[in-house]
């Protein structure tokens, strides 16, 4: 196993080479906030949130997908990259129906953790109220396009741990959205094993099950970290 050493935020790292720099930030014990990553799927650097700045490259570079390089200088807080953070998150409120109030998320919602983390107390940002729809014709969960962030987390969860690949994303620009199927009611996809991973990688509550009101939204990420573990390495309960 060969190790790269690097700087971040002038610490000294030492990290497997094919890392990224949000791995070794990590094992470091160094917080870049990000909303789009979850243990065990791949990375897609959807929200940008954990942009950092690394010595001798001009534009700001996602961690989660920027693999770490020997003698690599990463700044992971400056002014800068803070009010960055900052207009992201008010962007993705300002573009979304996100009312906190009446969510199954509210208090259990990392979009709220995190505009509390950057600093956001309002969006300088004129609120779209884009005309999205609810899909319950599932008979366990539901979804409501209205609180999706587009992080594609239940896409890859679906994807890479149940291997059903029931979500999608569909559309372009302000017009993108998540799909069941070929853009069918979720509740008629023949794929969906209901297996509620999706629901639980959801950051928001834009993917629920059904039941559930203001502020009761659970996940179990465990499930999902125990799932990785075990195929990884074979640990499979009988």
């Amino acid at each position: 196993m060969s190790v790269v050493t690097l700087k971040i935020n002038d610490v000294d790292v030492a990290v497997e080479a094919g890392k990224t720099v949000l791995d070794a930030a990590k094992e470091a014990g160094i917080r870049i906030p990000t909303l789009c990553h979850l243990d065990g799927v791949s990375d897609v650097g959807a929200c940008r949130l954990c942009l950092v700045e690394i010595a001798g490259i001009p534009k700001l570079l996602p961690a989660c997908v920027t693999e770490v390089a020997e003698g690599m200088q990463v700044t992971t807080h400056t002014p800068q990259l803070d009010e960055y953070r900052r207009m992201i998150v008010e962007m993705l409120f300002s573009e979304g129906n996100h009312v906190c109030a009446f969510c199954v998320a509210n208090e259990n919602c990392e979009l709220q953790d995190m505009a509390i983390e950057v600093g956001m107390t309002h969006t300088r940002f004129a609120y779209q109220f884009p005309d999205r729809d609810v899909d319950i014709s599932h008979d366990r969960f539901g979804i409501d396009r209205n609180r999706c962030i587009l992080c594609t987390r239940c896409v890859r969860v679906c994807d890479e741990i149940e291997g059903a690949h029931v979500w999608d994303v569909a559309g372009r620009g302000p017009n993108d959205k998540i799909i069941a199927g070929l853009d069918q009611p979720w509740g008629e996809v023949d794929a969906c094993t209901s297996c509620g991973k999706c629901v639980d990688a959801c950051p928001t509550g834009a993917i629920f099950r059904k039941g559930t009101t203001t502020a009761e939204k659970e996940r179990d990420r465990e499930k999902l970290e125990f799932l990785v573990t075990a195929r990884e390495e074979n640990q499979w309960t009988r």
